[in-house]
């Protein structure tokens, strides 16, 4: 075995990879460039090792940078997580000359299938049905046009060497064939050093579906269950589970021979995954092969028992396969949501920052990982199970230079409803505060009906939040239930002000008993009724809830049982009451006496300011292109500029028609949020 991997990445997967090989004795050493001296997989790792400036294309995806490190720190392998070097063949020959070993599949394999091209055009030489589309090289924006006529609108332009949504644009005209040719070769060559564009036929109603494949260099090769994946923003995953409540057992093993069959034709080794769009008759077609380790492995881990980097170092090491096809047992449910440094009330745009609040949920362990020994959390058994992969730290800072995800949490419960609701629990323990991030959003989804019903397509986000996301509105019941807590907090943070204050000698003056509580449009009168084990509230209708919990003022969660049901709350301080996140929702609660509601509701409400003629950068980004000038007359939708962050190209345009009156930034400027880009008259 190994006594020393490079890991040839950042982040969570490089803290997830130093977790199993920590487990399995064997030394890591990290590679980090300016933006991560810092960093969580540096301080996890026995060594580190600098390798360049912040940016990817300047560090992580240089080749030579990467080799000086392996050859500075005496590694036997390397490990290259997912994307930057993970499907690149001319790494792994770099590596095969100097007797470095690959923890991936042989360069064949990756040549053959990583590239999306190429491994189309195998897998209809092989028989295999695979989506209409052009596998070419394709030479210019007018070529891709043509292209995408002929296959027929709506088209995917995706990049031949891209993954994680990169390099990736939907087209329904000529138009937005022209403009996602030029940003798909952008975003392609900034993530992957390739700029190479081919086009598919868009399937409408899709659902996404994966079948993680593991083989070994003798020959073994098996499946180990699929992933669903069709809740994709931009064609990047957010939610992930396994198994997948659409298919049935034999189309199951129908895709999952199909993907094995596939691996072994052209000699994979290594854990892999073959993706799948499958339609609503459970037909299923080739999508592409990904020759590398997955983002959302961990729910296939949490089903199966199997430590899927444990197995790829094995593996690589010349192993056989110790598990047979007859050894897999898909166990329970396991769902995977992807914490994204993005502000969902913004569009889902990029931010960045110092994390001044990162507390995820404490990791507890259970199902077949506990059983197989290889689960990674510190908690004691359970009958669920909470897993974060996270590569951040609370006091760290997220950067504009790399992908916008800071955590993936996994719930795992015996049935898909338990898992839900454990995700639920687990999403509202989970703080996060100094950026914006889709905490809200995920909670959103977990509560809508159709994922809960497993009716979902790729097209789930785009047609139930086709407006963007706002936030929820939370129903009366679960608005009373937080009425009812919000109400007795008050009470507490009454009391103890009044004792700080000296009003409560000798508990002689009490805090009042009648309060009204305004919440999303509500407006609730209560009256407490205290005593030691909690609070009754009991509302304005008769109707009364039963309060408890150990919320002090001051904390900034809380556990609470509202009616025998756990509620638990973020909690901020306003002027009045408290900014309350619960389920999605972000709500101003305020707690007012009688007199003091009455008074309230006579003032008058404060108007935002009027920024109908400004054009706002959204997030913290580069302006990679300007295309209006100053007396321009612009149309509604009309493309104004382009804004890059987080390796993600964002076309900025018009909202209505106007003339440009001036601008602001030119091409190369580093913007801020809100910073105004351009004035219109």
């Amino acid at each position: 075995m190994f006594d020393k991997i490079l890991i040839a990445n950042r982040g969570e997967i490089a803290c997830r990879v130093i977790k199993s090989a920590r487990k399995m004795g064997i030394k890591t050493v990290a590679v980090y460039s300016d933006a991560d001296r810092a960093a969580l997989h540096v301080e996890m790792a026995d060594e580190a090792i600098h390798i360049g400036p912040a940016p990817a294309n300047q560090s992580y995806i240089v080749i030579e940078k990467v080799m000086e490190a392996i050859k500075a720190s005496g590694a036997q392998a390397v490990h290259p997580g997912y994307g930057f070097l993970s499907e690149n063949s001319k790494f792994a020959q770099a590596l095969d000359a100097v007797g470095v070993t690959f923890i991936g599949p042989p360069v064949g394999a990756i040549e053959k299938m990583g590239d999306k091209i190429t491994s189309k055009k195998i897998a209809q030489e092989a028989g295999v049905s695979t989506v209409p589309g052009y596998m070419g090289l394709i030479a210019d924006a007018d070529e891709a046009v043509k292209i995408s006529n002929e296959v027929g609108y709506p088209v995917m332009l995706k990049a031949s060497a891209g993954g994680g949504g990169k390099g990736m644009r939907i087209a329904w005209n000529d138009e937005e064939a022209r403009e996602g040719f030029q940003s798909s070769k952008n975003e392609a060559a900034n993530s992957f050093g390739d700029d190479r564009i081919f086009i598919e036929k868009f399937v409408t109603q899709p659902r996404h579906i994966e079948i993680q494949v593991l083989c070994d260099s003798h020959g073994n090769g098996i499946y180990l269950g699929e992933r669903e994946c069709s809740i994709q923003r931009r064609n990047q995953k957010v939610v992930e589970e396994a198994p997948s409540p659409f298919l049935d057992e034999a189309t199951r093993k129908a895709m999952g021979e199909q993907a094995v069959a596939l691996a072994q034709a052209v000699g994979y080794s290594s854990a892999g995954t073959v993706e799948f769009i499958v339609d609503g008759d459970k037909n299923f077609y080739f999508l592409e092969m990904n020759t590398r380790l997955q983002v959302e492995h961990p729910v296939t881990e949490l089903i199966t028992g199997v430590d899927l980097v444990e197995q790829m170092i094995r593996v690589a090491n010349g192993e056989k396969l110790s598990i047979t096809q007859g050894d897999v047992t898909l166990t329970g449910w396991a769902i995977e949501n992807r914490l994204y440094a993005e502000d969902p009330y913004r569009g889902f745009l990029p931010s960045i920052g110092r994390l001044t609040r990162y507390r995820p949920p404490a990791e507890v362990a259970a199902g077949p990982l506990l059983e197989q020994g290889t689960w990674q959390g510190d908690a004691a058994p359970g009958d669920m199970a909470v897993r974060n992969d996270t590569g951040v730290y609370e006091g760290g800072e997220i950067s504009m230079y790399y992908d916008p995800m800071i955590a993936k949490l996994c719930t795992w419960a015996p049935t898909r409803a338990e898992a839900i609701e454990a995700m639920r629990v687990a999403l509202d323990s989970f703080e996060v505060e100094g950026i914006g991030h889709n905490l809200p959003f995920l909670s959103a989804v977990m509560d809508h009906p159709k994922f809960i019903s497993g009716d979902m397509t790729t097209a789930f986000i785009e047609e139930e939040y086709p407006e963007g996301f706002q936030g929820v509105e939370l129903s009366e019941g679960e608005l009373r239930r937080i009425a009812a807590a919000t109400a007795a907090m008050h009470r507490v943070a009454e009391i103890r002000r009044a004792r700080v204050s000296g009003r409560m000698d000798n508990h002689e003056r009490k805090v009042g008993s009648d309060w009204n509580v305004t919440l999303q449009g509500h407006s609730f009168d209560v009256v407490i009724e205290a005593d030691t084990a909690g609070s009754t509230v009991r509302f304005e209708d008769g109707k009364s809830l039963r309060v408890s919990g150990n919320w002090t003022p001051g904390d900034q969660l809380a556990t609470m049982t509202v009616a025998d049901a756990p509620l638990i709350l973020k909690v901020g301080k306003i002027s009045g009451g408290f900014r309350i996140r619960s389920r999605g929702a972000d709500i101003k609660v305020h707690v007012r006496t009688p007199r003091q509601a009455e008074l309230a509701r006579k003032m008058p409400e404060k108007l935002p300011p009027d920024t109908s003629r400004l054009l706002l950068c959204p997030m913290p980004g580069l302006v990679v292109k300007l295309n209006v000038e100053t007396g321009d007359e612009v149309q509604e939708g009309q493309a104004l500029c382009t804004i890059e962050a987080m390796k993600m190209e964002n076309i900025l345009r018009a909202e209505r028609r106007g003339t440009v009156a001036k601008i602001n930034a030119a091409a190369g400027d580093s913007l801020a949020v809100d910073d105004v880009i351009m004035e219109f008259e």
